[in-house]
């Protein structure tokens, strides 16, 4: 332990007695560790908020829609769920808290006064949608039931549909017109934020059977149905259930396959965080690869130190150093300069995350989990071992003798 604590004041000693030498050698592993903890805390960052929103529907709700293969689709073949579906699984199905159909509707460009918007997501839902999919009120009500009964010409709007139309702060009781028609607006929903660059605030929804008036009977709207179910245990059981119940809906011979895809909230979260492990993987090993070169730097810049301090090995062999004692003194060096080099990256990484997450409108704060900063730490440290043997060897091996007599 002497010996080690000896090695590492040395190493340390001569770190201090050649700041900026120092410096430039570790500047490649700070650099490499670095970009790996932006571009992870970054991606983290992202996955944490997409995924707090999946948590959000819970683990017992289920999510019914159309299946299409791309093959089908190029023939021109398409298959719908029917509005027939939703009362069918209403009423067959035991189980189900909460059932919310949605579809999207074309409603065209949105008018108020002479301003003039668009919305990516005019959605015809039951009252239920605010429950299973977590969209609260900030001003006003959600759709009730009687408004979906009496297919009234009312809407909830997103809180950037204020700004897209120029509304007033408490839009509620003004008039906006798409799809032909003038409607009410009864409430504005809390805002989400974006994904992947796309905002979930630019929502206009309507009662169920208005978007059905609105759209015509006969038309097939591409829908979707969220189902609630009371006792998560039953799962698997409901899956069953509402597969037989929408095979006998859609009148499909036991030979034909499945027109509709079942899946869960857990699954879209499993899938999503698979992707986002794979791009974390991919991106922080193409980073990575600065790590390598700072490691080189690292053993280029050691191999001069030892031609420069050969008089001083000797020294320190004539007067009893042994061998492994001038390697440990040398890998210490190395992995001492590797591991601060390391440390400044983690911080570096860290501050240039939360940066560029506070530059990019709506991009949610970026998060470095521990098993990053742990990685960086132990990767620095074997970047300093790898790289550090060679030039550390050379020390070991060199003859006393021949050593003192170097110039």
């Amino acid at each position: 332990m002497y010996i080690f604590i000896e090695a590492l004041r040395s190493a340390m000693a001569a770190i201090r007695a050649h700041r900026m030498r120092s410096f430039l050698t570790s500047l490649g592993i700070i650099i490499g560790v670095a970009s790996v903890i932006t571009v992870i805390s970054l991606i983290q960052g992202l996955s944490q908020s997409i995924t707090r929103q999946f948590e959000g529907l819970g683990g017992n709700a289920l999510t019914v829609h159309a299946k299409n293969d791309f093959k089908d689709v190029m023939r021109g073949k398409v298959n719908y769920l029917q509005f027939e579906d939703v009362e069918q699984l209403r009423g067959h199905v035991d189980g189900i808290r909460e059932l919310s159909p949605a579809f999207m509707f074309p409603g065209g460009e949105i008018r108020y006064g002479n301003q003039t918007a668009s919305s990516r997501q005019q959605l015809a839902v039951t009252a239920a949608f605010m429950e299973v999919n977590g969209s609260y009120p900030r001003l006003g009500r959600f759709l009730s039931e009687s408004d979906n009964a009496g297919a009234r010409r009312v809407c909830v709007i997103g809180e950037k549909m204020i700004e897209m139309l120029h509304l007033p702060e408490n839009p509620l009781g003004e008039f906006i017109q798409f799809s032909g028609e003038w409607f009410k607006i009864v409430g504005v929903l809390e805002k989400k934020g974006e994904i992947l660059g796309m905002s979930q605030d630019d929502q206009v929804l309507v009662p169920f059977r208005t978007g059905q008036s609105l759209i015509g009977i006969t038309r097939k709207p591409s829908m979707s149905i969220t189902v609630s179910i009371s006792d998560i245990g039953r799962t698997e059981e409901l899956k069953e259930r509402i597969a037989t119940v929408m095979r006998q809906s859609h009148r499909l011979h036991a030979e034909q396959k499945d027109d509709f895809e079942i899946q869960s909230s857990d699954q879209f979260l499993k899938s999503f965080e698979t992707v986002t492990t794979t791009v974390t993987l991919v991106m922080g090993g193409v980073v990575g690869i600065a790590l390598l070169v700072g490691g080189i730097g690292i053993m280029n810049i050691m191999l001069v130190s030892v031609s420069e301090r050969t008089r001083e090995i000797g020294i320190c062999k004539a007067i009893g150093a042994r061998s492994r004692d001038i390697l440990m003194q040398f890998l210490i060096e190395a992995v001492t300069l590797s591991m601060l080099g390391g440390a400044i990256g983690v911080l570096l990484g860290y501050g240039m995350g939360h940066a560029i997450a506070s530059m990019i409108p709506d991009f949610p704060g970026a998060y470095v989990p521990w098993w990053a900063v742990a990685l960086s730490v132990m990767f620095s440290a074997g970047v300093g071992v790898v790289f550090g043997v060679l030039p550390a060897a050379k020390a070991a091996k060199l003859d006393p003798i021949e050593a003192l007599r170097y110039e």
